[in-house]
């Protein structure tokens, strides 16, 4: 892996929406979006001037919630501060193979359009992140059941050109302590490695029980990044 292959990590949701997610854009101009219940994230060229601002707002309409990711942009001042979040982006050396049981845990099951309402369960008792009914069209999704209750997941979600990005990792309360995540994460980086993509991932700053997780998996830091949210005007 190089540094011109991971430059696309700079602007994942612009290189995803412009790419393999192409199909769940909204777009105007050089500003994108997802279309509902899929994701919350928008982007706009790093170097976004006051058009782009503008088409963005009309993609999203008044007074309507832009969650910019990891953009570097600054938006007009008359674009409301929702929140800010401190994160690290994190990435799959190329030279690291994944481990050869994780593609055959007969534990891990994928997950489909049925599993839905127990994923948003899930979700909602667990919080890894921002997760919407149509989520799940992102990409591949794995879970495990205990006596048919899906207590852990994960999936994919951003798809920059040779990249796949691992996010909802999540373990009900009561599931916890039993290596659910490591499953599920190294089945899933079994899987894309096997496409020949690399796998990455994002995760807030002030949580270092799973930064240490990943890198016990074998996930090293690439850069710090900053997660911006704004209300349009």
């Amino acid at each position: 892996m190089t540094s011109e292959d991971a430059a696309v990590l700079d602007d994942p949701v612009g290189e995803s929406l412009r790419g393999h997610h192409s199909a769940l854009a909204r777009r105007l101009g050089r500003a994108a979006t997802y279309v509902p219940d899929v994701a919350s994230f928008s982007a706009v060229p790093p170097t976004a001037d006051s058009a782009d601002w503008a088409d963005l707002a009309r993609l999203l309409g008044q007074g309507a919630f832009a969650d910019m990711f990891s953009c570097p942009a600054t938006p007009p001042p008359d674009w409301e501060p929702v929140f800010v979040l401190e994160g690290r982006q994190m990435i799959w050396p190329g030279d690291r193979p994944a481990q050869a049981r994780a593609a055959l845990d007969t534990g891990v099951i994928e997950l489909d359009t049925a599993d839905v309402p127990d994923m948003l369960d899930l979700v909602a008792r667990t919080r890894p992140g921002p997760f919407w009914p149509r989520t799940h069209e992102l990409g591949t999704y794995l879970g495990i059941r205990d006596n048919g209750r899906l207590v852990a997941m994960v999936g994919e979600r951003l798809r920059p050109p040779g990249w796949t990005e691992i996010s909802a990792v999540c373990t009900a309360p009561e599931a916890r302590g039993q290596g659910h995540a490591v499953r599920l994460v190294s089945a899933l980086v079994a899987r894309v490695l096997s496409r020949n993509e690399s796998p990455f991932l994002h995760v807030a700053e002030t949580n270092t029980a799973a930064i240490a997780l990943y890198e016990r998996l074998g996930f090293e830091s690439r850069k710090q990044v900053t997660f911006r949210g704004f209300r349009t005007p």
